[in-house]
């Protein structure tokens, strides 16, 4: 009886380790654990707030690793970036750090930073599913949004969203605003409302078709119309009246309450352009003026 008893806990033992190893080797079968790195990446300007202070993102990266008992190191299950982090900084005048910076430690998403909404907000996230919004000073919070299709048939991805008509803002993807037959050109976010509602463009909005960015300012619908090749671009009002722009310029459009004239970063109010000395390129986060760096970061 002694023997059998004891065949029987050897058979059990035996498949016991079998099974521990086959989980070992094939899954690994411990917990799974995120290293992220110590440095951040992907620095890039985010937004401007007036004048003197620009909105910068960056983000830190993770792999995922499982847990393995027996093998020399742990497996790699993928990688991917996190932690978002907001900052402030001034670009007129060199200072030692950003005047506020904050990020999130607790996601693994780097969704958050897309584009610039408002003078103090950037936008992030799934849109027309939901939508994030981070205000400077406070936390992001994401809110599910409700979509309705009127007169249109295919909507997009948005890669724009500006201020527009009645508090409301204008959602654009690429090259939407063109776009032929039956496809959306554009749709409107309510965020009071939660409700996103995709058009296409009425009678009295057709004019916008040529636009390169746009966005209102109270009642009145501004437009930047780039020529990349004869630096003929021009700022519109309301289809008719053009903005004098105190510079030529290829590239540019609206962030935030300031416009960019190629490399100039410029103010408009009442109609007038007025545009800073310092120079910004678009691509690190050094600023110029008369060929010197004169704020790096």
């Amino acid at each position: 009886m002694k023997v059998k008893r004891f065949g029987k806990n050897l058979m059990v033992a035996v498949k016991i380790i079998a099974a521990v190893l086959m989980c070992v080797y094939m899954w690994g079968c411990g917990d799974t654990y995120y290293d992220w790195e110590d440095r951040r990446s992907s620095r890039r300007v985010v937004g401007f707030v007036d004048d003197s202070l620009v909105m910068v993102g960056d983000i830190r990266c993770w792999t995922k690793y499982e847990e393995t008992i027996l093998a020399m190191s742990d497996e790699d299950l993928g990688s991917g970036c996190g932690h978002t982090r907001l900052c402030v900084y001034n670009y007129r005048v060199q200072e030692d750090g950003p005047r506020w910076c904050d990020s999130l430690d607790n996601t693994r998403d780097e969704s958050t930073l897309i584009g610039q909404m408002t003078d103090s907000i950037v936008w992030g996230g799934n849109v027309p599913e939901s939508i994030k919004m981070w205000k400077l000073g406070e936390k992001p919070h994401e809110r599910k949004l409700r979509k309705i299709v009127e007169g249109c048939s295919v909507a997009f991805k948005a890669n724009s969203i500006k201020q527009w008509l009645g508090g409301t803002f204008i959602v654009r993807g690429d090259n939407s605003l063109d776009a032929g037959g039956d496809s959306c050109q554009y749709a409107v976010l309510d965020t009071n409302a939660k409700l996103i509602t995709y058009k296409r463009l009425d009678d009295g909005l057709k004019w916008i078709k040529q636009c390169d960015d746009v966005r209102t300012w109270g009642d009145d619908v501004y437009c930047v119309i780039l020529d990349d090749e004869g630096e003929n671009s021009l700022v519109l009002k309301n289809e008719s009246v053009v903005i004098p722009a105190p510079r030529e310029f290829a590239i540019g459009g609206f962030w935030g309450d300031m416009i960019k004239l190629s490399g100039n970063i410029c103010s408009i109010n009442s109609d007038k352009i007025t545009c800073s000395d310092v120079i910004w390129y678009g691509n690190e986060l050094k600023f110029y003026r008369n060929d010197e760096v004169v704020v790096e970061y």
